[in-house]
């Protein structure tokens, strides 16, 4: 349909929502993103049945990890889309987009680019 979303996300392709791992919504947060959405088919219409449902439990487990740690959870969203449902992809995308921003970069990602310019410093101040 060419309709356009944020171009600073990035899709990554999954045979079902009910395969993404708390695991790895978490190392997408260790990498750096700002937000992770999961987006799956329609409650009760999964090609593999509770895929969707077995998803929306794990993004709630990631989103109550992020809170504990401080990273906050509402960088995690969940929604529920069919194929033919793009226009509603692009508005929750850009709705998503705006959240982020408004919450800011990842605490994570600031942190570890702190460390490495320090440690840039310092190995600076040992060369002769």
């Amino acid at each position: 349909m060419r309709l356009g979303y944020p171009s600073s996300i990035r899709i990554i392709r999954v045979p079902c929502t009910g395969k993404v791992d708390v695991l790895h919504i978490l190392r997408c947060f260790e990498r750096g993103a700002d937000g992770v959405t999961v987006v799956g088919c329609r409650e009760g219409d999964c090609h593999y049945q509770t895929g969707n449902f077995r998803a929306k439990k794990r993004v709630q487990q990631a989103q109550a990890i992020l809170e504990q740690i401080g990273i906050g959870g509402t960088r995690v969203r969940m929604c529920n889309l069919s194929s033919s449902d793009a226009p509603l992809f692009v508005r929750f995308a850009q709705e998503m987009h705006a959240a982020i921003m408004d919450a800011g970069p990842n605490p994570v990602r600031t942190a570890r680019m702190l460390q490495r310019a320090s440690a840039g410093t310092t190995a600076a101040l040992q060369q002769p």
